[in-house]
């Protein structure tokens, strides 16, 4: 007779869990179930983050708002991200209660990730398939570059309830972004250092 064993597993984690964690500096993230820590960015990943930022905020329609990391966004009482910039309505972005007036309960209309060794993986794969499936609808990812590799931007859209890739600009080169508002950005412009 075959004996199967498993090995135990752990209970999933919740929002709660997530909110009971102390404070350590940190990023923490709650990606389907599991708690994923994530060390403090270097200088290239947060210069990118602000000039990004700073592009996306001046041509970004009142009506909408655009956050920098750390900012929640609860897609669920199981999946809590910390994208590294967003843009969301502006009413979404005021509603009182759970999980927090910081925090985005749903997801955003765009969410942005600056690749960095640490978050690569996640960023690509799990983050990607969790917000497709929350229904965002775009990812954008910035790939910072190396001294073999120029900086690019990826953009993603939802199509049919899945990703698509919508551009792929790099260096020098200037991407037309039409959604979720008009804005032109040029990769190597997003570096400041």
């Amino acid at each position: 007779m075959d004996v199967v064993t498993t090995l135990p597993r752990s209970p999933e984690l919740t929002r709660a869990d997530l909110d009971a964690l102390p404070e350590d500096g940190r990023r923490h993230e709650l990606l389907d179930g599991v708690i994923v820590m994530s060390a403090s960015p270097n200088s290239r990943h947060q210069g990118i983050v602000g000039n990004l930022y700073l592009a996306l905020r001046q041509a970004c329609p009142p009506e909408l708002r655009v956050r920098l990391t750390p900012f929640d966004v609860a897609l669920s009482e199981r999946t809590v991200l910390v994208p590294d910039l967003i843009v969301a309505p502006a009413t979404d972005l005021r509603v009182p209660g759970p999980p927090s007036p910081q925090g985005l309960r749903g997801a955003p209309l765009l969410a942005i990730e600056v690749l960095s060794r640490s978050t690569r993986r996640h960023d690509l794969l799990i983050k990607h398939a969790l917000l497709e499936e929350a229904g965002c609808p775009a990812y954008w990812v910035i790939d910072p570059g190396s001294l073999r590799s120029p900086t690019s931007l990826t953009a993603h859209e939802l199509v049919d309830g899945s990703y698509v890739e919508v551009a792929h600009v790099t260096g020098s080169e200037t991407w037309h972004a039409a959604q979720p508002f008009a804005v032109d950005l040029t990769p190597d412009l997003l570096i400041d250092d």
